[in-house]
């Protein structure tokens, strides 16, 4: 039923911001904008990682009403999870799950990006398998 991530949203106050943050974090820009209404951009899309994820910053104020901001950490695997946690805490995010083994092959942490989302990074030896299984 569930075949894999499509798009992951983070919202943010400040989506210029957001968009500059993520752009210097991926080193790519957007490749899809929508405006909103005759206003500024509402929401800007990247294409990311080794299936070009999509990954979605809306303005705050599309939020659903009652959104609780929190609860689901969605990790991205990653090559090196200290180097990218070091990497994102420079950047301006916050601490929210620390480095952690979670057994052989698997490595976890997560931050709270500028904006108030939660950003789990992961080394996790079953994606680098299937990654492995799919280009062979």
């Amino acid at each position: 039923m569930l075949r894999g991530p499509a798009t992951v949203n983070f919202w943010a106050e400040d989506l210029e911001a957001a968009k500059e943050w993520y752009a210097e974090l991926l080193g790519v820009q957007p490749y899809f904008e929508r405006p909103g209404n005759g206003e500024p951009a509402a929401y800007y899309e990247f294409r990311i990682g080794d299936y070009q994820a999509e990954l979605g910053l809306v303005d705050r104020r599309y939020a659903p009403p009652g959104e609780p901001g929190g609860g689901i950490v969605l990790h991205w695997h990653v090559d090196d999870v200290q180097g990218a946690l070091d990497r994102l805490l420079t950047m301006g995010a916050k601490p929210y799950l620390p480095l952690t083994a979670r057994g052989e092959g698997f490595v976890t942490a997560a931050v709270v990006d500028p904006f108030g989302n939660v950003l789990g990074v992961m080394y996790n030896r079953h994606y680098l398998e299937v990654l492995d299984s799919v280009r062979t």
